[in-house]
């Protein structure tokens, strides 16, 4: 199964606060730990809501609106996209994390099997062609 697992924001990183030599070598050695487990997927820091912008939709009329926003405590400025076998094996794996003072959360990212019948063969065919390409857009 795959998770994502979402690394809040504080009001230091709302600040611009960026990561020291100690913290930075702390976490590329878990990466290290989870690329050679075969469990990370994918995993970058985001930029502070100050660069950011939300596009709220009201019936079909979209709103932008720019950062920052008002609750760093609800913001994302984090992310990995692992792949375990379990809910529990993603929470053991979190537990090692170098973290300090902030919170972390683990979410089931969605598989095919979830959208039962929505999910008619003509668009999971279109779904893979998208992931396809997708895939191809990155090298």
């Amino acid at each position: 199964m795959r998770v994502m697992v979402l690394v809040k924001g504080d009001e230091s990183y709302e600040a611009g606060r960026m990561p020291q030599q100690d913290e930075l070598a702390e976490m590329t050695a878990f990466n290290e730990e989870l690329v050679k487990a075969g469990v990370m997927l994918a995993g970058e820091g985001l930029a502070r809501s100050a660069e950011g912008k939300r596009v709220r939709f009201d019936g079909k009329k979209p709103t932008v609106v720019d950062g920052p926003f008002a609750e760093a405590k609800e913001l994302v400025a984090g992310y990995w996209i692992w792949e375990v076998a379990s809910i529990e094996e993603a929470t053991e794996w979190l537990k090692r994390a170098p973290f300090q003072d902030t919170e972390v959360e683990i979410r089931r990212v969605f598989e095919e099997a979830d959208f039962g019948d929505a999910l008619t063969p003509e668009l999971l065919e279109a779904e893979k062609r998208l992931r396809e390409q997708a895939a191809s857009n990155q090298k």
